[in-house]
């Protein structure tokens, strides 16, 4: 029977030579691309209800595997980290792509439309894919390092959607029945969307439109370059750490092993003169 220490190691994401871990991680996303495909029709078949229950039993083992193994992961053979994990960011994605389908069914119309909503919830188990996805985790750590810079630039789009809203607001009343409306086509613009449900008629609205439409455009274009930088600088440091990890594996043997095997390869080429000259 497998002890906890190894069962944590084949349910986290597989190292390069655990073939078994490898083997977990492709039944686990098998698992929620099958679970995602119920969501694909209106009705329910019997096959699509009984695939749906498999899945999610194998999501309630999964959970329930990570939660009894989580001293493990956060390295503290304590109480503490088995009260920590029900409260992780992928423990909550778990147990959201769990709930709705233990929900139980019953009769009236607001209920109905309430367990429509739940069920749309499943939609959450596509995230549980995060943890098995190499590219994901690179730029989700991308994303942490570019935080500060992506704050900023989150900051200057808010303000910039404010204060555009507001310029527009008062420019042409007319055509904004609230600030909302306003917030509404402003954000739209940023985005460079271009509904055109709601656009400006008079002159200086359309002045400022354009004016808007050109920081908007430089707005949008600082997250791309921060986060293709920062990407970029990712796969740089992963190679280098790939290429000093293949030289320290080809590494020659330290110098006094060098020596050491020298001494012996003379000993034994001595010892095999004297046994020829002795046999002469």
């Amino acid at each position: 029977m497998p002890t906890r220490k190894r069962i944590f190691e084949i349910i986290e994401v597989a190292d390069e030579n655990d073939r078994l871990s490898a083997l977990y991680d492709s039944f686990m996303i098998l698992c929620i691309v099958l679970s995602l495909l119920p969501l694909v029709f209106k009705e329910t078949t019997p096959f699509l209800y009984w695939l749906d229950k498999a899945c999610v039993v194998v999501f309630i083992a999964d959970y329930l595997l990570r939660w009894a193994t989580a001293d493990y992961k956060y390295d503290r053979r304590t109480a503490l980290p088995f009260v920590r994990y029900p409260f992780s960011f992928m423990a909550l994605v778990d147990l959201l792509s769990i709930l709705p389908s233990l929900t139980v069914l019953n009769g009236g119309f607001k209920v109905l439309r309430v367990l429509r909503m739940i069920r749309a919830l499943r939609v959450f188990r596509v995230l549980k894919a995060l943890r098995y996805s190499r590219s994901i985790r690179i730029i989700s750590r991308v994303l942490r390092r570019s935080r500060e810079s992506l704050l900023a630039v989150g900051t200057l789009a808010l303000g910039y959607i404010l204060v555009s809203a507001l310029i527009i607001f008062n420019a042409e009343p007319d055509s904004f029945h609230n600030f909302f409306e306003a917030v509404y086509w402003s954000t739209v613009l940023l985005t460079t969307v271009g509904f055109g449900d709601i656009t400006p008629v008079t002159t200086i609205g359309r002045s400022i439109a354009i004016v808007s439409s050109l920081f908007g455009i430089a707005i949008v274009a600082l997250p791309s370059g921060i986060i293709t930088a920062g990407y970029m600088k990712e796969l740089e440091e992963q190679r280098a750490e790939e290429e000093r990890e293949r030289r320290e594996s080809a590494q020659p043997a330290p110098h006094y092993l060098n020596r050491f095997r020298l001494h012996q390869m003379k000993t034994e080429q001595r010892e095999t003169n004297v046994s020829e000259a002795s046999k002469e």
